[in-house]
């Protein structure tokens, strides 16, 4: 047997095409591989917030063994740590050995005392260390997609599958928009409605930009032609991933929110994709209720954690009581002020 040479962890340049075609040729083949440890995540981490990024790869004999998306995010208001992945559900270690991903834990964590963070977090889909401490806070929602539409709305159970159809009644229509303008009117009021800082614009334009046709803008309008409702979704393999979402106020009344998802997925069925993979919510939330009530269950994430200075798990979310008065807060100021100060501040919660 010929020797294949000794494993190496080497860090992506994404301005060599032939390193990011192979990076990109493994992730579409690894089986535990996500959309979030694609490539493009570095050009749009770097770009957009102009956080440090650090995308390992284990390497034996020429050939990727397995990779490990990081980013550093430092704020004085929410801590310092290194992450696989922020502004991701999924991350973590994606390999075809465990030689490979113990070699590129062992490299982050080296990683992550040289850059002195606080904390390293690889946000897993299963445990991966039953010696590290782990946030328990999200659940992850994914079914399979039938192969005929009308088995799959027989599968939404009767009351929701009741609003689809209030929706279609109501004169309701879908298109796929060309770019996130309508998305990030609906998404920005929705999320100053919740007392949350919104993303900027330009964050939603570059993975669209950087993700071509695996990123999609879907917009629900009214008869009359108001839009109403609007998800932005990735497309990984044969899944679809419907990942941020806005809507107006008068979207609940008119169930613009269930047609939207029934419209996604009736499309993804039409293309033969073969699962829906809801996103993460917190249980005891608003969106996690309306998950269940579409007939999917939750699935535990383990988001696990080396910490360095720092005793306890972060708790940088909106379920937290010390943000509590922030939230009431937001709410109340103006939606130009708050979509103009909001990116300085989500972009180091990651």
């Amino acid at each position: 047997m010929s020797d294949r040479g000794t494993l190496q962890i080497q860090r992506l340049d994404s301005t060599q095409p032939d390193q990011v075609a192979r990076w990109e040729a493994f992730v579409e083949h690894c089986p535990n591989a996500t959309f979030f440890h694609r490539a493009g995540w570095q050009t749009v981490i770097r770009d957009v917030f102009r956080h440090p990024t650090y995308f390992l790869f284990a390497e034996q004999g020429g050939e990727i063994q397995g990779v490990l998306p990081l980013a550093h995010v430092k704020s004085r208001l929410f801590g310092n740590a290194l992450t696989g992945l922020p502004f991701a559900v999924y991350g973590g270690v994606a390999s075809e050995s465990e030689t490979a991903a113990a070699a590129l834990e062992s490299e982050a964590q080296r990683l992550a005392i040289e850059l002195d963070t606080d904390h390293l977090e690889l946000r897993h889909i299963d445990r991966r260390h039953t010696d590290w401490p782990v946030q328990e806070l999200y659940v992850t929602f994914r079914k399979a997609i039938l192969p005929k539409e009308e088995d799959n709305m027989l599968a939404i159970p009767r009351k929701q599958r009741a609003m689809v159809r209030k929706g279609i009644k109501n004169g309701l229509t879908s298109q796929v928009d060309a770019n996130a303008d309508r998305f990030f009117a609906l998404y920005a009021d929705n999320v100053h409605r919740h007392g949350t800082p919104a993303f900027p614009k330009r964050y939603f334009q570059t993975l669209m930009q950087t993700f071509g046709n695996d990123c999609e803008v879907l917009t629900v309008s009214s008869a009359e032609g108001r839009p109403l409702s609007s998800v932005l979704s990735f497309y990984f393999r044969d899944e679809v991933l419907p990942y941020y979402a806005g809507d107006d106020e008068a979207a609940r009344d008119l169930a613009a929110n269930d047609f939207k998802y029934w419209e996604l997925m009736r499309t993804a069925c039409a293309r033969g994709l073969k699962s829906f993979d809801y996103g993460r919510s917190k249980e005891g939330t608003g969106p996690y209720a309306f998950k269940r009530n579409w007939g999917f269950e939750p699935t535990p994430l383990n988001y696990e954690y080396r910490l360095y200075k720092r005793e306890n798990i972060p708790q940088n979310n909106p379920a937290n009581a010390k943000y509590k008065l922030l939230i009431a807060t937001w709410r109340r100021m103006p939606l130009g002020l708050a979509n103009w100060l909001g990116p300085f501040i989500v972009r180091n919660l990651g």
